[in-house]
């Protein structure tokens, strides 16, 4: 059998199916990143969910390191492209 050789400066990713498999966030995860996606800041998201600040950070930080991302922006589209947040979620009030 032939050896896989990869060029040594190429970034090797997980298929969208693996990935999907490996990505697990809580609902409240899936809560907070639904209202950022939407462009509320932190605070505004905790008025929303009836907790503090901190905690909706400390959910944010959940959900970067648990996408491999290190902003909303990049949150966003790794969540939408893995399907962890409804389509019409993002459009909504």
């Amino acid at each position: 059998m032939a050896a896989l050789s990869v060029a040594p400066n190429a970034v090797v990713t997980p298929s969208h199916a693996e990935e999907q498999k490996v990505v697990k966030l809580t609902k409240r995860e899936i809560e907070v990143l639904t209202h950022v996606i939407q462009g509320k800041s932190s605070k505004e998201v905790a008025d929303a969910l009836f907790v503090s600040k901190r905690t909706v950070d400390f959910h944010l930080a959940n959900v970067y390191d648990k996408l491999h991302v290190s902003n909303r922006v990049q949150a966003f589209r790794r969540a939408t492209r893995l399907g962890l947040i409804p389509y019409e979620a993002q459009f909504a009030d």
